[in-house]
């Protein structure tokens, strides 16, 4: 069947347009054999091209310049159909060419650009070989003719082997298809007139309503004209009369020059009528992105804001009123800032910076609501930048969301990973962090001093009286430690039977006075186990004060050191650091 449309076009040109004993002046088969090649599987292209190159040299043969030239023409003519797709299939991955400008501007150059030029010349030069007319006509006749066929046709059969047809049929409504109906009608009584009833040539007269119907109808009624002004006025130019008789040339020029006429029409509403259908698709997507964005931000428990460059809430969700305490309405026109507690504010508006100033990327910051209700005290604010169609920011959307229980949770778990779970005393982790704090606090002008200390025997307790009894031991111990410490001062167990204090605003005058006090607390025994056997533990003790320039392993190394003479000068004493 692709064979005999191939062979029934290409007899009809030949019989119509071979002007000068040539090439045809008109071309349209190659069009049927594109839109073929660009709507069906490359393992459809062999059986195809094979059907068309025979229904090519078969038409040479009957009605062109004979069976020298069958062969050769048949070839060159699928070439340009097979260059024109695989280029277009190349670059253009859904094979779509009339949707959108960039397929349709692959297109025209891959059939303009490329394959007519190179085959132009191959049909040339057989062409001058074969008949009559010149090599320089010969590619002109087949440039022109080959050129307006495939622009013109080509893309009306592709929407037609696509279904786009079908599809605008069945989706557009009643009116649109009426007014379609009518632009066309009008479109059709003016080229009529322009080229039938006339008295002055006007060929400039049908442009207004071709661009009328690419922007009210599409690519389809764009289509649709040209193929109307391609058939009204090449009938007329081929009967010898239109607004093309004024041209002093012969009949072939003259189609030459209506075919030019028709390619500036092409180029003016296809390209005009395919970026006003790339922006309609864009509207649509846009539409069903704000109707998405609308249904989350309207239901969702999170706090949506759309929030302009320079930080002005332009719209709030409907959840503010639950979670900010706020009507949406009273939010719109407000500085986001306002909703953030003062020591908060600089890192809420730096996240908003890094949003617009890194667009894709998201930015999150943690901060304290100014207003709340109910237990809401954290909050944390997710933003991205909104790009506009050059790609800069134009704005940012933030969603706000409750993390008051995962806060909660947080601190929770720092308190318990501050804390050693048996005696309740500093982690070793937490205890060095204050360590730390101090060090600082004293290099400002304060004084403090660090005791470490380490319970004399321990060992023997655990393997006379068993594990639990050194941990009544361990627990006794540091509460006795407590009870003897001011508000201000840090008790924090290190590891095993090794424990810490350090004392704040103390000097080491003060801080041996006071681990003196602490080794008398625990003369009174502690009791072991339930059966009422109790034992009265010692401690040895390393004692250095910090002097706020030397970092922390070298005071604990200091004090270590003491306590390592503490030790060794018969246990149950206080020794000062050199």
């Amino acid at each position: 069947m692709t064979g005999c449309v191939y062979f029934a076009v290409a007899s009809v040109a030949l019989l119509i347009s071979r002007f000068e004993g040539g090439l045809a002046f008109i071309w349209g088969a190659n069009a049927f054999l594109m839109a073929e090649l660009l709507t069906s599987r490359t393992a459809y292209w062999p059986r195809a091209i094979l059907a068309c190159a025979l229904a090519s040299a078969l038409a040479t043969l009957l009605f062109g310049m004979g069976a020298f030239a069958a062969l050769p023409m048949a070839a060159i003519n699928v070439g340009e159909a097979l260059i024109v797709a695989v280029i277009c299939r190349h670059f253009l991955h859904d094979r779509a060419v009339t949707g959108s400008v960039r397929p349709l501007v692959v297109f025209i150059l891959a059939l303009c650009g490329v394959a007519d030029v190179v085959t132009g010349l191959a049909a040339a030069s057989v062409a001058a070989l074969l008949s009559p007319v010149g090599f320089t006509a010969s590619w002109l006749q087949w440039y022109t003719g080959h050129a307006l066929g495939g622009l013109i046709c080509t893309p009306i059969l592709l929407m037609l082997l696509q279904g786009e047809f079908g599809r605008w049929m069945r989706d557009t409504s009643r009116s649109v298809k009426v007014e379609a109906l009518a632009l066309l009608a009008l479109f059709a009584l003016v080229a009529v007139h322009i080229f039938y009833w006339a008295s002055y040539p006007m060929l400039f007269a049908p442009l207004l309503p071709l661009v009328l119907i690419a922007f009210r109808v599409g690519h389809m009624g764009a289509a649709a004209a040209i193929l109307l002004l391609a058939i009204i006025g090449g009938l007329a130019t081929l009967q010898g009369i239109g607004p093309l008789m004024i041209i002093s040339a012969t009949l072939g020029e003259r189609v030459q020059a209506f075919q030019f006429y028709l390619a500036l029409s092409f180029l003016l509403s296809m390209p005009v009528a395919a970026e006003l259908n790339g922006r309609q698709r864009l509207f649509r997507m846009l539409q069903d992105s704000e109707a998405r964005f609308r249904a989350i931000a309207e239901h969702s428990g999170d706090v949506v804001l759309d929030i302009s460059l320079d930080g002005m809430i332009e719209y709030a969700s409907p959840s503010a009123l639950d979670q900010i305490g706020c009507a949406p309405d009273l939010l719109v026109g407000q500085s986001a800032a306002n909703l953030v507690a003062p020591q908060d504010r600089a890192a809420v508006i730096a996240a908003h910076q890094q949003a617009l100033a890194q667009p894709g990327t998201v930015h999150k910051v943690e901060f304290r609501p100014l207003l709340s209700v109910s237990d809401l005290d954290w909050c944390e604010m997710v933003n991205r930048a909104v790009v506009d169609g050059h790609g800069q920011p134009s704005g940012v959307i933030g969603m706000i969301r409750d993390i008051s229980r995962h806060k909660a949770r947080q601190r929770a778990l720092q308190q318990v990973a501050a804390r050693d779970s048996l005696t309740g005393a500093d982690s070793r982790r937490a205890f060095l962090e204050k360590l730390d704090g101090e060090i600082l606090r004293v290099a400002k002008g304060g004084r403090s001093s660090l005791l470490l200390i380490d319970i004399d025997h321990f060992k023997s307790v655990n393997d006379r009286f068993g594990h639990s009894a050194g941990d009544r031991v361990l627990s006794a111990f540091v509460d006795r430690l407590r009870q003897g410490l001011r508000g201000a001062d840090s008790v924090g167990r290190l590891g095993g039977e090794e424990f810490a204090i350090l004392f704040v605003d103390s000097d080491i005058a003060g801080a041996s006075m006071t681990c003196e006090t602490l080794r008398a607390r625990m003369a009174m025994p502690i009791e072991v186990n339930d059966r009422g056997e109790a034992i009265a533990i010692t401690f040895s003790a390393g004692l250095v004060q910090l002097d706020g320039f030397s970092p922390r392993s070298t005071m604990l190394e200091a004090a270590d050191r003491a306590l390592y003479r503490a030790k060794h000068s018969g246990r149950n004493c206080l020794r000062l650091a050199a």
